[in-house]
């Protein structure tokens, strides 16, 4: 899914509408209607890590919503829908286990590249649930006063352009299309800007301290609880740029590696925001590559934890040796 910097450009893409009332819709969704987002007002637009927010209110003369949610707009089968994809998609033992972790919650999801995410049962009476929770896929974007087009023929030779989610026409005169995402309300979004790694709030000694845990290092940079934005790219060429084998344990790493592992996961974050509005494409040494800056041979293997997710990860066994545990602590050699 993309990463931290693009849902920042997203939302500087939605920005200028902010203020403006829906005016017609369209779009493929299922989950969430789209007539259901007409004559409404977007009236802001925040982002967290991966996910991106829009709040959405009706016109003042149509009064209070009183007890009612937007979400009524949700019909009762589209919840049962979403509800019963999610089920399949964490499997029966999963589902099984996400009542006994979480027994006051409505139910767990994947959250971003690690975990599960636990969502709030019976929202209080009165809490109108104004916000659009926007989770972009693998191929996830945003596209403003026009349409994404196909690149290349599919595998049976047809030109078939992507097809929207969801398209909202606004009565300034311009149209957001929104590709690959699942959308969903919610009340106000939980915002945690200290582990927002594009945040001037980050909390680099919070991320040191998670990183500093007995496990490897690329699994803890993945957890979005601490590196919300974090994906696979900028793990890949931070951990090349710190010169830090992927499945290093934080708790054998010294604390300056670690340092300097955190200063390039923020570094190359922020690089890459400011190319995405220069119109700059980031380069990566790493991620995708056969060969390193250095031209030495990429390797390439998927790690993840024992049962969860496993995300494929390009190092060099040159520039980011493993090295013994008990060498670990020590200055990584030149």
């Amino acid at each position: 899914m993309p990463e931290g910097p693009s849902v920042r450009k997203f939302h500087h893409l939605v920005s200028p509408f902010v203020g403006q009332q829906v005016v017609k819709t369209g779009g493929s969704s299922k989950k969430l209607n789209p007539a259901s987002l007409q004559f409404l007002w977007l009236q802001d637009n925040q982002v967290h890590g991966k996910k991106l927010f829009l709040r959405f209110d009706p016109d003042e003369e149509l009064g209070s919503l009183g007890n009612k949610s937007l979400p009524e707009l949700l019909q009762e089968g589209e919840r049962e829908e979403e509800a019963e994809d999610q089920k399949q998609a964490l499997g029966p033992s999963s589902w099984e286990i996400s009542n006994q972790l979480c027994p006051s919650m409505e139910r767990v999801v994947p959250s971003g590249d690690n975990g599960l995410e636990c969502l709030q049962r019976g929202t209080p009476a009165g809490a109108a649930e104004r916000w659009l929770q926007v989770r972009f896929g693998l191929f996830g974007s945003i596209w403003v006063n026009e349409f994404s087009r196909a690149k290349k023929a599919n595998k049976k030779g047809d030109w078939r352009d992507p097809i929207p989610r969801l398209v909202l026409y606004f009565g300034g005169g311009g149209f957001l299309a929104f590709y690959n995402c699942q959308m969903a309300w919610s009340p106000s979004p939980v915002v945690t800007p200290t582990s927002d790694i594009l945040s001037e709030k980050f909390h680099r000694g919070q991320a040191l301290d998670v990183l500093s845990q007995e496990q490897p290092v690329c699994y803890t940079l993945l957890d979005q609880r601490y590196f919300s934005g974090l994906g696979n790219i900028i793990k890949n060429e931070a951990l090349y740029r710190a010169e830090i084998h992927p499945l290093s344990l934080g708790s054998l790493l010294s604390p300056p590696r670690l340092e300097a592992l955190v200063d390039h996961v923020v570094e190359f974050s922020a690089d890459w925001l400011r190319g995405k509005f220069q119109g700059r494409q980031q380069h990566t040494q790493v991620y995708q590559k056969e060969q390193c800056p250095a031209g030495h041979q990429v390797m390439k293997e998927a790690f993840g934890p024992p049962g969860g997710f496993q995300r494929l990860t390009w190092w060099c066994p040159q520039c980011q040796p493993r090295l013994p545990a008990n060498e670990q602590g020590q200055s990584q050699p030149s």
